[in-house]
């Protein structure tokens, strides 16, 4: 029986009762409706970037979105309208849109993962999130046995969630359609340490290209990038979200990026590492990457529940140092914190 474990980036998950491969949006309604209509347990999957399925596996239907496609419409004034299939990938996009001389999704270089999931988590890095670029997103409803269209507005993005995260698998995300502007300068630089890495200040812009090489040379230095040899799903935890309160505790260096609903971010890397929570460390057969505290690893025979309790560990050791509870970023099927 074919394990799960195959299909993630952190090569753990037990089997499945059934894995359908979708390679067209007909077949993949389709496969998704038959599923329902039997009432059988459904888990969809793209790149397999951003999970953790428990070494039971899941006793049900999986399927693996592999659509493909893309279609375009560029102007020279309004920019570059594209509808772009569910299993495409992120990169191979990012890639495409910089090469035909689009721009805002450079500081989104190198995050592993598809089309389809992109907007369910809401992804973002170096200051920015996909919900700046998205126009539209197309979905089968699986309630209504229907398709359904979501403007930016209606897929409610806050950070690293929307509708179709929220709504519990409701939604099966066929394509989505991205807005870009023509242009040779990225979006202004929001992060420092990107900034420093291209030499200026925050807000500052840069050609698109430099933002992207230096996204990816930042990523491949913390262990992140696709291709790599290492086992991990990225950032296992999300940065915390803090009341100015609870934010006005932590040390005095501590990262405070001020956000617009007027809570206070801070960095999830930088309290483990302040907890204590080290590089190279290991738990059964499950580590913390010798790149970056965030990325939690499987070095070649961890078991999900190995990373489970490493994930716990470090938890434990945040919240006794700073009373913060780190929230997981990746999904978890079968497992919980």
């Amino acid at each position: 029986m074919t394990r799960l474990a195959e299909f993630t980036t952190l090569r753990v998950g037990g089997p499945a009762k059934s894995i359908i491969r979708a390679t067209t949006e007909e077949e993949l309604i389709a496969a998704v409706s038959a599923a329902d209509a039997a009432k059988e347990p459904l888990l969809i999957l793209g790149g397999g970037s951003n999970i953790l399925i428990s070494d039971a596996g899941f006793h049900g239907t999986v399927i693996i979105v592999e659509t493909s496609g893309n279609s375009y419409e560029i102007d020279a004034c309004s920019g570059g309208m594209l509808q772009v299939a569910a299993g495409v990938g992120w990169d191979e996009f990012v890639a495409f849109t910089l090469e035909k001389g689009l721009a805002n999704l450079e500081s989104l270089s190198g995050i592993p993962g598809t089309i389809g999931g992109a907007p369910i988590q809401n992804i973002g890095a170096y200051g920015h999130e996909i919900s700046e670029t998205i126009a539209r997103v197309r979905t089968y409803d699986r309630i209504d046995g229907a398709i359904k269209t979501f403007t930016a507005a209606e897929c409610n993005f806050a950070y690293r969630t929307s509708i179709f995260k929220e709504s519990g698998d409701r939604y099966v995300i066929l394509d989505v359609t991205f807005h870009l502007r023509n242009g040779e300068q990225s979006l202004p630089i929001a992060y420092p340490e990107l900034a420093s890495a291209l030499g200026l200040r925050v807000g500052d812009r840069a050609p698109i290209m430099d933002v992207r090489n230096a996204v990816l040379a930042l990523r491949r230095n913390k262990g992140m990038l696709t291709g790599m040899g290492i086992n991990s799903a990225g950032s296992f935890f999300t940065n915390p979200r803090l009341s100015h309160a609870v934010a006005e505790k932590l040390p005095v260096d501590a990262p405070r990026w001020p956000q617009e609903d007027g809570s206070v971010k801070t960095s999830a890397a930088w309290l483990m590492e302040r907890a204590g929570v080290k590089k190279g460390e290991t738990l059964g057969g499950a580590a913390i990457s010798d790149h970056h505290v965030l990325a939690l690893t499987n070095p070649g025979n961890a078991t999900a529940s190995d990373l489970v309790e490493l994930a716990r560990s470090a938890q434990a050791k945040v919240k006794s140092e700073f009373g913060i509870t780190l929230e997981a970023e990746v999904r978890l099927v079968g497992v919980t914190l």
